[in-house]
This record gives structure tokens, C-alpha cells and sequence, in this order.
């Protein structure tokens, strides 16, 4: 099971500038051009799946308007003994 990872994005914050967009490797963010911030951005989101949480596109936001939580698979799940 691959990781899956998802971002929240703070309307407060977030102004477009589009450095997580082009640092993420996985280029599965864009702006949302159907959105604007109470400022009149329009912000970024996720456009497609594939992101893994490796929260780059955290780490170049000028602003921190990311937030980013990562699931990993069950570790547990894969550990245990097989019975017999």
C-alpha cells in the first residue's frame, strides 16, 4: 500500500505565489481558478492523487499557509507472524 499524503490550505494566508506548485514532485497541485481567498487569491489545492506527504511544499511557503498529514500503512498489519 503506497503512502497517502494530503494537504489543508489556509485561505488566510496562501496568495497564489505558486512555489509549492512547482516544488512538489509529484505535480499534483495547482491554483483553483473556480476560488478566491477572502483577499483574492486564488489558492492552491490538490489537482490530482499521488501526493505522498513529503511536505516540500510546505517547507517553500513563504507565508506557512500548508499544512500536511501523511498516512503510512499499517506497519502492525504487515508484522505480524503469519499463524500456523
Amino acid at each position: 500500500m503506497p503512502v497517502k499524503g494530503w494537504i489543508e490550505v489556509s485561505d488566510l494566508y496562501c496568495k497564489g505565489c505558486e512555489l509549492c506548485v512547482h516544488a512538489c514532485p509529484q505535480a499534483v497541485m495547482n491554483l483553483d481558478m473556480e476560488r478566491l481567498t477572502p483577499k483574492g487569491y486564488h489558492p492552491v489545492h490538490l489537482s490530482a492523487e499521488g501526493c505522498t506527504g513529503c511536505a516540500i511544499c510546505a517547507l517553500v511557503c513563504p507565508e506557512a499557509a500548508l499544512t500536511v498529514y501523511r498516512e503510512t500503512p499499517n506497519r502492525a498489519l504487515r508484522a505480524a507472524p503469519a499463524a500456523g
